[in-house]
C-alpha cells in the first residue's frame, strides 16, 4: 500500500518565478519570520522542495525503496479575506520486488493535487477543499491504476516557537482500470514542530495512511523525526531537512523504518 500523500513534511513548497530576485543578505528576523512560515503549509510561500526517502527493509528481500517527491505549493490570494493554496506531489520511485521471484520497478507513481481554501491567517489556521489523485503510474505495482478525489482539511496553530496541527484527507475512486481494485483510502497526517533557534526547527510527525478496501493490514503509521537548517541556495533561501523514522505499523513487505531528506528553496509570496 502507498500512501497517495507521502506527505513531508508540511510546509515544503515551489518556485515559479524566477525572475524575481532575492538578495543573499537576509536579516535575522527575516530567517526566523521564514523558518516558521515553514512550518505552516498554508502560509503565504511559493517553494519547490526536493525531498529524498530511503524506505528500508522492503520486500521479502528486505531492500531499499527509493521514493523522491517533488511537492510545489503554490498560494494564490483570491480576496482581501480569502487564499487558495495548490499543493502537488510527483512521486518518482525506485521499488525493489514486493514478492518472491518478482522484479522491481521504476518510474513515477500517482500524482496528488490538492486545493485548500484558507482565511487570512489569525491564532487558529485552517484550510479545506479538494484532493485529486491521477492514475499516472506505469508500472502496476507504483499505483492504483485509478482515478481518486475526495475532501482535503488542514488545521494548525502557531504560538510563539510552537506550530502544532493535522492534515486529513479521504479519497475514493471514481474511475480508471476496470481490473484494478476500487480506492477507498484515508491520510492523516498530524505534526508538531519546534523552532528551536532563528534558523533551526525541529520536527516530529506521522503520514498515516489507511487503506479501507484491505481485508487485513489496513494501516500503515509512520513516526519521523526530523531537524531543519534555513540557510539559502545560491540567491534564494532555502531550508535543508535531515531526518529518521520508524514504522509503529506496516505491512509484511515493509518498509520497517527510513531516512530522509529535503531541499526545499523558497520565495515570500505576499503578506502572512
Amino acid at each position: 500500500m502507498r500512501s497517495h500523500s507521502a506527505v513531508s513534511r508540511p510546509g515544503a513548497l515551489l518556485i515559479l518565478c524566477a525572475s524575481i530576485g532575492i538578495t543573499q543578505t537576509v536579516s535575522a528576523q527575516d530567517n526566523a519570520d521564514l523558518a516558521k512560515k515553514l512550518s505552516n503549509p498554508i502560509s503565504d510561500l511559493v517553494s519547490v522542495p526536493f525531498q529524498f526517502n530511503w524506505d528500508q527493509t522492503v520486500g521479502p528481500q528486505h531492500l531499499t525503496r527509493f521514493i523522491l517527491n517533488v511537492q510545489p505549493v503554490i498560494p494564490f490570494a483570491i480576496s482581501d479575506n480569502w487564499s487558495m493554496i495548490w499543493r502537488l506531489i510527483n512521486p518518482f520511485i525506485s521499488q525493489p520486488p514486493l514478492t518472491p521471484g518478482g522484479t522491481g520497478a521504476f518510474g513515477i507513481g500517482d500524482v496528488t493535487s490538492s486545493l485548500f481554501f484558507a482565511p487570512r491567517p489569525g491564532s487558529f489556521i485552517w484550510g479545506a477543499g479538494p484532493v485529486l489523485v491521477l492514475p499516472s503510474a506505469v508500472e502496476p505495482t507504483l499505483g492504483s491504476g485509478k482515478w481518486s478525489a475526495g475532501p482535503t482539511v488542514i488545521a494548525l496553530k502557531q504560538s510563539g516557537a510552537v506550530t502544532f496541527g493535522a492534515l486529513w484527507n479521504q479519497v475514493w475512486s471514481f474511475g480508471g482500470a476496470a481490473a484494478r481494485e476500487d480506492v477507498s483510502q484515508m491520510l492523516l497526517q498530524p505534526f508538531f514542530a519546534y523552532q528551536a533557534t532563528k534558523t533551526i526547527t525541529l520536527n516530529v510527525n506521522s503520514e498515516s495512511v489507511a487503506n479501507w478496501k484491505a481485508t487485513d493490514e489496513k494501516w500503515t503509521v509512520p513516526i519521523n523525526f526530523s531537524v531543519s537548517k534555513l540557510s539559502s541556495f545560491g540567491a534564494f533561501p532555502a531550508s535543508y531537512q535531515l531526518g529518521w523514522g520508524f514504522y509503529a505499523v506496516h505491512q509484511d513487505i515493509g518498509p520497517t523504518w527510513k531516512l530522509r531528506t529535503t531541499i526545499t528553496l523558497l520565495l515570500p509570496h505576499g503578506k502572512g
